[in-house]
């Protein structure tokens, strides 16, 4: 069985949407819900997990546990990074890594035990790729956003990075599937509380753009 994980209550409403989820086919666990379908012969169980690294982390290896996972494919949004992407493209990263377990003021911002290398040969090349970076903190200010891009980060999020960490732990394959649903806006001569709304609704309204492009173009060929 393979494993979808979903992190906030938008892409996995989108994703009950998607799937004509009806309420009798979703089934509650510590961290949220899951339902199952079987695509292309294979049963997925798809779940949600809250968002942050110890709700997806939990989630997952509960989850790898339960049902014996033989691969987890970390499904959703992430914020662009690396500007010559766009809102919407969808990218599977070649690598994972986590920004916040350090100290940066005296350590490198990523540590080389924090970094997990994604094996892609066996799925194509036709596809984009590059770095995303996780932590607990959403990159929603600009001097987070600059301190990304000046170490060549394509993507970020809250969870991948550490669900990607957890399963290389457990010897299970990970693959992720990402969408841009924003671009984190420069707030320094603006209300940093408006720009953070205003980036939000942006994210509220890409996400089921970004959920409906993963399943329809990009999850049967990760399975």
């Amino acid at each position: 069985m393979i494993g979808v994980s979903i992190a906030t209550k938008w892409e996995y409403e989108a994703t009950l949407e998607y799937y004509d989820v009806s309420v009798d086919e979703r089934f509650s666990y510590p961290y949220g819900e899951y339902f199952k379908r079987t695509l292309d012969d294979v049963e997925l169980v798809f779940y949600s997990t809250g968002v942050r690294k110890a709700n997806g982390v939990g989630a997952n290896q509960y989850m790898m546990s339960r049902f014996n996972l033989m691969k987890v494919i970390v499904a959703g949004t992430c914020a662009g990074i690396d500007d010559t992407f766009n809102q919407l493209d969808i990218l599977i990263p070649h690598r994972a890594v986590q920004y916040d377990c350090t100290v940066k003021e005296v350590e490198p911002l990523i540590k080389q035990s924090f970094i997990v290398d994604i094996e892609l040969a066996n799925y194509g090349d036709d596809f984009l790729t590059g770095t995303i970076a996780t932590a607990d903190r959403a990159v929603v200010m600009w001097n987070d956003y600059l301190e990304l891009k000046g170490h060549d980060i394509t993507i970020a999020d809250t969870e991948a990075g550490a669900i990607a960490y957890i399963c290389k732990k457990n010897d299970v394959e990970c693959i992720v599937i990402k969408g841009i649903s924003d671009f984190p806006t420069d707030e320094r001569d603006a209300d940093p509380y408006e720009s953070n709304v205003e980036q939000i609704n942006v994210y509220i309204a890409n996400t089921p753009k970004v959920m409906t492009k993963i399943f329809d173009d990009y999850l049967w060929r990760f399975i």
